[in-house]
């Protein structure tokens, strides 16, 4: 069966410019997100995982067309998303909304202060006018009770919300329009540990009752473990690693990729953490290191990570890699 949305070459460059009173110069380019490919099936929950400034929330916003993309192709359900958003009929752009929505980062800065939660919540029934009137009503009272708030809190404003309960409202709203496809921004980075738990297990269940497909943003790879059925790396712009959640953690093949995983924190006061510490810092996106990107901070690293790209190619069933040694760490 072909995926629900499928990502070809993917790339995202951000112009640089020089400084100057009258003219300004492009003298580079940041390069967010480099050649990417990638797929999301019905029902699925596909985790994206990576430090700050790799290119993950470009990502998002690329798929959304939020972000123009410099090259590359976005299939979603069979159709170029890319030709809809810049040539589609407005029929055309509003039905791809509707199919795919975003649950932002922070959830104090995406909800309008000066318009209470039924208004937030209704706001999409007016744009796509997909729900009746006489039914607004019900259908948010459905929704919020859907994402496990009461009815009540309909009349309320955000600023009388804790961030978890205001999460909820995020969840709710991109829910409103029935989507298809959710992109997950990091929606529990700025929550508390004990709230991060809940809004996990409401993403899981809306997956299982609405059958919703997730791309999963986040730089935690505990709640990555929890939710996704895949994962997949991102460095510097790059995709180095994808493969089977449990294939993922358990046998990791990218130096990254470990490097990750062994900081990941154990909840057991006896056993010995052995953190893989990586040297240096993350390269310039203007400016990436050729050959391997990762190669200034790989312990392995040969002249000819250094020259020459490795290839993403496929070490186990769904298990793809782009290393040049992977057969040593395989």
């Amino acid at each position: 069966m072909a995926p629900l949305l499928e990502v070809k070459d993917l790339v995202k460059y951000f112009p640089t410019y020089s400084r100057g009173i009258f003219r300004k110069k492009i003298v580079g380019n940041v390069h967010a997100v480099d050649g990417i490919s990638f797929s999301v099936n019905e029902s699925e929950i596909v985790g994206l995982v990576g430090e700050s400034g790799c290119g993950k929330t470009t990502t998002g916003k690329l798929i959304l067309y939020l972000e123009r993309p410099t090259k590359g192709e976005i299939l979603f359900d069979g159709k170029n998303a890319i030709e809809i958003f810049e040539n589609g009929s407005k029929e055309e752009k509003m039905e791809l909304r509707r199919s795919m929505q975003m649950v932002f980062q922070n959830p104090y800065a995406s909800l309008d202060p000066r318009m209470t939660v039924f208004d937030i919540i209704s706001e999409p029934f007016k744009i796509h006018k997909h729900v009746p009137r006489n039914e607004w009503k019900e259908r948010v009272y459905k929704l919020l009770e859907l994402v496990g708030l009461e009815p009540y809190h309909a009349e309320r404003y955000p600023h009388e919300f804790s961030g978890g309960q205001r999460q909820r409202i995020c969840i709710a709203r991109a829910i409103a329009v029935e989507p298809r496809f959710i992109i997950a921004d990091e929606p529990v980075s700025s929550l508390d540990v004990s709230i991060r738990a809940q809004i996990l297990k409401l993403i899981m269940d809306l997956q299982h009752r609405l059958g919703v497909s997730y791309l999963y943003i986040s730089h935690d790879l505990s709640s990555v473990r929890q939710i996704s059925q895949r994962v997949m790396v991102m460095y510097l712009g790059e995709i180095v690693e994808a493969a089977p959640t449990d294939e993922l953690f358990d046998h990791s093949i990218h130096p990254y990729t470990r490097a990750l995983i062994s900081a990941v924190p154990i909840p057991d006061p006896k056993r010995k953490m052995n953190i893989i510490l990586l040297p240096g810092e993350v390269p310039s996106a203007i400016n990436p290191p050729s050959g391997c990107r990762f190669h200034p901070r790989c312990r392995y690293a040969t002249s000819e990570c250094k020259e020459e790209k490795p290839s993403f190619v496929e070490v186990d069933k769904d298990h793809y890699v782009s290393c040049h040694h992977y057969a040593e760490f395989a």
